[in-house]
């Protein structure tokens, strides 16, 4: 499943699975993002900056990549 983003003024929405919403969330809180798990299912995210931002792409990334556009990605990580 792919998360979908829905931006509000303040925050970002982001859907994800009900099984990796909790390990999103817990990710997120390690590298000091303001995420909020929802009781509707929903994952609430408040990107403060580019920084941010490109933290929740990754994490978001980890949990919904096949392996080998994950292998794909390092590759290319490698390579610049």
């Amino acid at each position: 499943m792919r998360p979908s983003h829905q931006f509000t003024e303040e925050s970002l929405i982001v859907r994800v699975c009900l099984g990796d919403r909790r390990q999103v969330h817990r990710r997120l809180q390690e590298l000091s993002v303001q995420a909020w798990c929802l009781a509707d299912g929903q994952l609430r995210v408040k990107v403060n900056n580019h920084v941010e931002a490109a933290q929740v792409q990754s994490v978001l990334q980890q949990f919904v990549a096949s392996r080998s556009e994950l292998v794909s990605w390092l590759e290319e990580c490698w390579q610049r």
